[in-house]
């Protein structure tokens, strides 16, 4: 891969993270609620999943995919609706004051578990139709065919997580720093049900995200 293919990509790769969508909703969500520690676990599983979505579309299944109404039809269902599912569940997530003591406004928030925070990322990113319509759209003007393809995915895939972690990151941290302004169970309740309306209508939106045809 020649050097200047390289920097146009790695410029493409800030655009495309730092664009609003569903890993950045999550992000926020996760370092609201968990802190920037923790929504580690979820970063690492939406990295896990863009690289499964960079492979598939690298690899020509994206291609092959969008070339099938059905099959397209299939992801963007499942995509959609877990989306609008980890909306739901953020709506209805319990917050709870210490029933103990009266004058204690503590708040618990109930954790997912390390493995769940890394599932919902990973789903999050490798269900998402958008995601497999942009890489597909993207990656063949970066790929040279007359060199090998492994190694040309290795050092774009490398270069999309690095960005991508350091945004998502970016965007739990600015997130986690407003967690002082949500320590009653009333601003929590408000704040699940804001990023879970978003997830909701990004689930939505995914309904009309329409393939290229073939």
């Amino acid at each position: 891969m020649r050097w200047e293919v390289w920097l146009a990509y790695f410029a493409a790769c800030w655009v495309i993270a730092v664009s609003p969508g569903s890993g950045a909703v999550l992000s926020m969500s996760h370092g609201l609620s968990y802190g920037l520690k923790k929504t580690s676990t979820t970063i690492l599983g939406l990295q896990t999943g863009l690289v499964i979505i960079l492979l598939i579309a690298g690899g020509g299944l994206g291609a092959l995919l969008l070339a099938s109404e059905e099959a397209f039809l299939v992801v963007k269902t499942i995509g959609a609706m877990y989306l609008i599912y980890l909306g739901i569940q953020q709506w209805r997530a319990k917050v709870e004051t210490n029933p103990q003591n009266s004058e204690d406004k503590t708040v618990r928030v109930t954790i997912m578990s390390r493995r769940r925070r890394f599932a919902t990322g990973l789903l999050t990113n490798v269900t998402n139709p958008k995601g497999i319509i942009f890489m597909v759209a993207v990656l063949p003007q970066f790929i040279d065919p007359t060199h090998a393809l492994g190694l040309q995915l290795a050092i774009l895939a490398a270069t999309m997580c690095f960005v991508d972690l350091i945004v998502m990151h970016g965007y739990a941290l600015l997130a986690s720093r407003m967690q002082g302004l949500f320590r009653n169970a009333r601003a929590v309740r408000w704040q699940n049900r804001f990023f879970g309306s978003v997830l909701v209508a990004v689930g939505t939106a995914l309904f009309f995200v329409r393939r290229h045809h073939a």
